[in-house]
């Protein structure tokens, strides 16, 4: 009887010990996971801030990018993290922007997948083909020469020469990633400029006599004669006017484009004589390419050009921004000498 006794408070203590150590282990084994977790699942706490990771980072390259943008502690802690799994540097090539909250795991999980915040690139007041590359690349990973290297690799097949590849481009604001390459760039922007031309419009400009470029050139000087939008289109339909008669378009922003200096206020007898394919005062028709990059809503104030008889036009006298505009000379030398006598009066040479 004492042998069953002693037995049975053996099993007894045999069994709480079991369930102990098993208390234990999940004790050890909740704790790990917990302190797992919450390294894993820690929230950054600095300031929004990018991290960009060249091509060609190393790992230990990316461990240093990651402590001098986000802090060594949690540097170190989304390093080890992204380290932990499939770590490959390559794949982390790209622009992230990293704002308070973001979770260690998260920011690791995106850095190993490519998973990258879009950038944005804008521009609305471009005048060449250097300014536009210099605005767009401004916050990319390419340069402006490497953009403008892409633009003569593509554009040419595309039915652009060197003159009117302005004509390539729309200004607006859109989003790219950082690590975009330059070809892709110079392609996803001329889809932005060909969703534009929609059989309707290419039929609009068919219509007139014109391409899509040559309406793009037209709406260049348009843009450069008024910045008044509701003029636009009147000034649009006196150059499309002198261009259906055959006349030269003696337009004074090809002559300053020509002369290479925007910013002159009064055009005279020597600007006029600039010998260029630009000047409109010198070779009629068309100049060959645009002298600017062109609005959306300026090629559609070409393409809908309400329809007048005006020829002649001339900078109000009050210098408001608009222009008189005229059927005949003679009321157009009228409109010039009143304009010459104000700046005279101004002092402007």
């Amino acid at each position: 009887m004492a042998d069953k006794k002693t037995n049975k408070g053996k099993g007894k203590k045999s069994g709480r010990n079991v369930l102990l150590w098993s208390c234990v282990v999940l004790m050890i084994i909740g704790s790990a996971a917990y302190i797992c977790g919450s390294y894993m699942l820690h929230r950054y706490r600095g300031a929004e801030t990018w991290l960009y990771v060249p091509q060609g980072t190393t790992e230990y390259q990316l461990r240093d990018l990651l402590t001098s943008r986000l802090g060594a502690d949690e540097g170190s802690r989304v390093y080890n993290i992204w380290k932990f799994r499939e770590a490959d540097p390559d794949k982390a090539h790209g622009a992230y922007l990293i704002k308070p909250g973001d979770r260690s795991l998260n920011i690791a999980r995106r850095l190993r997948s490519g998973l990258q915040s879009p950038k944005r690139a804008m521009w609305h007041d471009a005048r060449t083909l250097r300014q536009v590359a210099e605005r767009v690349t401004a916050d990319l990973e390419c340069t402006p020469e490497q953009f403008l290297m892409a633009c003569d690799s593509i554009l040419p097949a595309e039915g652009f020469d060197k003159a009117e590849m302005p004509a390539a481009f729309l200004p607006d604001t859109y989003e790219f990633y950082w690590s975009v390459k330059p070809a892709d760039l110079v392609r996803r922007l001329l889809g932005y400029r060909n969703d534009f031309w929609t059989p309707e419009r290419v039929e609009k400009a068919s219509d007139m006599g014109l391409t899509p470029v040559q309406v793009a050139i037209v709406a260049s000087i348009v843009e450069e004669e008024t910045a008044k939008s509701d003029e636009r289109p009147l000034v649009a339909r006196l150059y499309l006017n002198r261009l259906e008669k055959g006349m030269k378009l003696q337009a004074d922003p090809t002559v300053k484009f020509a002369v290479g200096d925007a910013s002159i206020r009064r055009i005279t007898s020597r600007h006029l004589s600039t010998p260029s394919p630009y000047n409109t005062y010198l070779h009629a028709g068309l100049p060959p390419g645009p002298i600017r990059v062109v609005d959306r809503r300026t090629l559609d104030a070409v393409l809908n050009a309400p329809h007048h008889d005006n020829l002649y036009m001339c900078a109000k006298e009050d210098f408001s921004g608009y222009h008189n505009f005229a059927k005949d000379y003679a009321t157009h030398q009228a409109n010039a000498r009143r304009y010459q006598a104000e700046l005279n009066r101004r002092g402007i040479r």
